[in-house]
């Protein structure tokens, strides 16, 4: 899908934006369905988004992500699931297994089935500019400003708001500033969070395959001694893969011979799809644990990769993200009703305290995880295809697991339930 946002403007402010009530920065799927979430719920707030990034690099991004059904459920009150779902891949089967590379054969540890309630999956595989290029379209519509190529410079705090300088010398006046910048996140930094931050050694390696047989909407994770190996399915005979691999491995596996990449893929893959094709230039990313300290700071909010980057092991990142989406919208709307300062510390408050501990234990999670599984450790090995064989014949607590995974877990926010803020 391609999208071309009249919403969409280049380093110009948008009229009237010198005295918005929120300026999100960062136009990922992030920022832009806070900016979508906050103005179809109020829109008498005025909204508006920068971000840095020219105005059509997010066409060029050819990933792919998991959405889980509590974010579907969320784009679809936000009218905006209808316009990506004929492009969106069900993920009707995961399965799970623990090998080493060289194995003939990679024995099925834990298989889980694809739904949540009936007709409901509990994730869809969905092309990042698709996602990007839905949010857009809705942001259009709702009259959400987007002024891209240009980003925020520097920002000063007085009793009664924010005023936000941009790159290119102008300045704009806000109630709130939402930094949804990414793990890297400036404004986050410009104002004083600081983080706690590891690196586990790996890079994450994505590109798309085409491969000969129909995956029928089975996902598949292969862990391996230097980090999970994931396939992802896609719309028609294609899928996602998402390996991690030893980082100076990645680099060498990116940039060297594409035979030798293609080889290492094949031994990985397996032949169960048939001949497989590289369809994009595979790039890696460097894959660690960042949990930021606070997640609010006077009239600043972090959301999404600013507040947390995580491992993705567990294909949770983005959906993190938009738990964050659904709770600071809820939080903001309900304070504007009540007539209260959507920018004061007491407000935004609420919404850390309803991320903090997800986010938290979502984080300790995945470092368990990728601890436990990129090894090559005999009793660990044991253990862990212990614990797995283990959930496999426990019914519960495989159902309690892929709620959990869907993001259908208690206390969620309304929007995550498919209900109206």
């Amino acid at each position: 899908m391609t999208v071309k946002s009249k919403a969409t403007k280049t380093a110009e402010k948008p009229a009237g934006a010198d005295k918005l009530d929120i300026l999100i920065a960062g136009a990922g799927y992030v920022g832009l369905a806070s900016a979508v979430a906050v103005k179809h719920a109020r829109p008498n707030l005025r909204v508006a988004v920068v971000d840095a990034a020219p105005a059509d690099a997010w066409q060029k991004d050819n990933r792919a992500s998991a959405i889980a059904a509590a974010a579907c459920r969320m784009l679809e009150q936000l009218d905006v699931w209808h316009r990506v779902a004929p492009q969106a891949q069900a993920i009707t089967e995961m399965i799970i297994t623990d090998s080493r590379t060289a194995d003939p054969v990679r024995p099925v540890f834990l298989t889980f089935d694809g739904e949540v309630g009936e007709g409901e999956p509990f994730a869809h595989m969905i092309a990042n500019r698709d996602l990007n290029g839905a949010l857009r379209a809705r942001a259009a519509e709702l009259g959400i400003d987007i002024i891209q190529g240009v980003g925020v410079q520097g920002f000063e705090i007085d009793g009664g708001g924010i005023t936000v300088q941009l790159a290119d010398g102008a300045s704009l006046r806000s109630r709130l500033l939402v930094a949804a910048d990414g793990v890297r996140s400036r404004l986050r930094d410009l104002a004083g969070i600081k983080t706690v931050h590891w690196d586990y050694g790996q890079s994450g390696i994505v590109c798309t395959v085409a491969h000969e047989r129909p995956h029928n909407g089975r996902a598949v994770e292969h862990f391996l001694p230097s980090g999970p190996f994931a396939i992802l399915p896609l719309k028609g005979n294609r899928s996602s893969l998402v390996w991690a691999e030893r980082t100076a491995e990645a680099e060498q596996l990116v940039n060297g011979d594409e035979m030798i990449f293609e080889a290492e893929l094949e031994r990985r893959f397996g032949l169960e799809l048939g001949e497989i094709r590289v369809e994009n230039k595979p790039r890696a990313w460097p894959l660690g644990l960042t949990l930021s300290r606070s997640f609010v700071a006077p009239r600043v909010a972090l959301a999404g990769d600013a507040a947390h980057g995580i491992h993705p092991i567990a294909g949770q990142g983005l959906n993190l993200g938009f738990r964050d989406v659904a709770a600071l919208a809820e939080v903001i709307v309900e304070a504007d009703r009540l007539g209260q300062d959507i920018g004061a510390l007491d407000v935004l408050e609420r919404y850390q305290q309803w991320r903090r501990f997800d986010t938290v234990q979502m984080g300790v999670t995945t470092d368990v995880l990728t601890r436990l599984f990129s090894n090559d450790s005999t009793p660990l090995r044991f253990a862990r295809d212990f614990g797995l064989g283990l959930v496999e014949r426990l019914p519960r607590l495989k159902d309690f697991f892929i709620r959990q995974a869907a993001g259908l877990s208690p206390h969620t926010p309304k929007l995550l339930r498919g209900e109206p803020i």
